[in-house]
Parts: C-alpha cells; sequence; structure tokens
C-alpha cells in the first residue's frame, strides 16, 4: 500500500510514448561520468535517479532494452530513442532512471557523484 503523503515524480521521453512515476524517497541522486554513460546521453555526465524495485512503474510503451555490457541493461524510447533508465546486477534491489527526463527536474538534489 502506498504512503498518502509519499512523494511522487513522474517523467517520459521526448515524444512522451514512454512514461514512468517514482514513488517515495530515491536511493540517490547522483551524477555520473564513465564513458558508457557519457556515450548513452551524449553528454559528458548525466544525473541518475537510484530507486527502488516496487516504487516505481512505467507506463505507456513499453521501453526497448539492450545490453551494453556484461551485466548491465540501458532501456530507452523505442519510437523518439531517449535513453530511459540504467539496470545493473551489481545493483539488484534498484534502476537508475535518467532524471533529466522528470516533468519537474528540479525536484531531486545531487547528492554524490560516481561511477556506475
Amino acid at each position: 500500500m502506498t504512503d498518502q503523503n509519499a512523494q511522487v515524480l513522474k517523467g517520459h521521453c521526448l515524444c512522451g510514448a514512454c512514461t514512468f512515476e517514482l514513488v517515495g524517497p530515491h536511493n540517490w541522486v547522483g551524477h555520473c561520468h564513465c564513458e558508457s554513460c557519457r556515450r548513452a546521453a551524449a553528454s559528458p555526465f548525466t544525473t541518475w535517479i537510484g530507486h527502488e524495485n516496487g516504487a516505481w512503474k512505467f507506463g505507456g510503451a513499453e521501453a526497448v532494452s539492450y545490453l551494453s555490457s556484461s551485466g548491465n541493461t540501458r532501456g530507452f524510447c523505442g519510437t523518439c530513442g531517449s535513453p530511459m533508465y540504467f539496470k545493473s546486477d551489481r545493483f539488484p534491489t534498484e534502476i537508475h532512471f535518467y532524471a533529466a527526463l522528470l516533468d519537474d527536474p528540479g525536484k531531486v538534489k545531487v547528492v554524490s557523484s560516481k561511477r556506475l
């Protein structure tokens, strides 16, 4: 059961086909600047939201997944190509969402800079 006062953040890809909701507190919010993240985002770094499994949900079109390296999966919109998420065997209890996709990215604060 979801706490009625829990924060709900919504996000979507560029075309709006893929959506997601994050409910409650995040595990962490931080920047990553590893080569894989830089290439996936076409940016010098990207900001991630690590969110516990069971406290998020996808909506709209199903994201396409890509095994970017051993044990690491990246999801993206099959229509517009926007990167959506990162999952890794190293973090089995959470998924990482791109903060830039939030309807209101200012609602999250970076607390660390790390390499995924």
